[in-house]
């Protein structure tokens, strides 16, 4: 009876060396495909390999690396191209928006020329008068020089490049609106809003004159 279970304790303990042994070497029944069904024995067997050698490992994170490099180089390309994009497009539209602005002096300049407008000599007489009633006859030689200088006396004088307009050069010429709707044609209108803006700013048109002599602006 004792050397039966001598036999039997033997034949145990040899069935749990050989499953130990299993475990260790990875062997046996492949662990389940379901992560959640992994026991304990299924993650030793799984974590105990060595899959990758330190050279592999070496090689991969150089791989890597290079993976980065060439991942961060491609995005700052594609900023610069974006970049220099947007750049050239602001230029292309500013030149657009140039050519627009353009093409509405040049259309509004031949408007103006098309419509019938007094003489320079209308216009002066008219000037004189104004300026007199202003109480400056005595600058009225001042002023005929200004004015000739600036526009020669043109009501529909305009420049293209500036946008100043009308006889006194009103810049811009719709600041001439505060002294009538009708500040782009008319003569009378336009030498009013001069006279103001002269007296605001040199007293009369003999400092204006005495200015734009030294500035070639007033």
């Amino acid at each position: 009876m004792l050397t039966h279970s001598v036999t039997i304790t033997t034949a145990v303990l040899v069935c749990l060396g050989v499953a130990i042994a299993n475990i260790s070497l990875g062997k046996g029944a492949p662990p389940t495909a379901d992560a959640s069904q992994l026991t304990t024995n299924d993650m030793l067997a799984l974590v105990s390999h060595d899959y990758v050698t330190p050279a592999e490992a070496a090689g991969i994170a150089a791989a890597k690396k290079r993976a980065y490099e060439a991942q961060v180089k491609a995005e700052r390309a594609a900023r610069e191209r974006a970049r220099r994009l947007s750049i050239l497009e602001r230029k292309r539209e500013a030149a657009r928006r140039a050519a627009r602005a353009k093409a509405r002096a040049e259309a509004e300049a031949k408007r103006l020329a098309a419509l019938p407008n007094p003489s320079s000599a209308q216009n002066q007489a008219l000037g004189k008068r104004m300026n007199a009633a202003k109480g400056w006859s005595s600058c009225w030689p001042s002023l005929l020089q200004l004015w000739t200088r600036e526009s020669h006396w043109n009501e529909r004088a305009h420049n293209p490049s500036s946008g100043a307009h009308g006889i006194p050069q009103a810049l811009p010429g719709s600041k001439m609106a505060s002294a009538g709707s009708n500040w782009e044609t008319s003569s009378a209108t336009q030498i009013a809003w001069g006279l103001s803006y002269i007296a605001a700013r040199y007293d009369t048109p003999c400092g204006a004159w005495n200015f734009w002599q030294n500035n070639h602006w007033y």
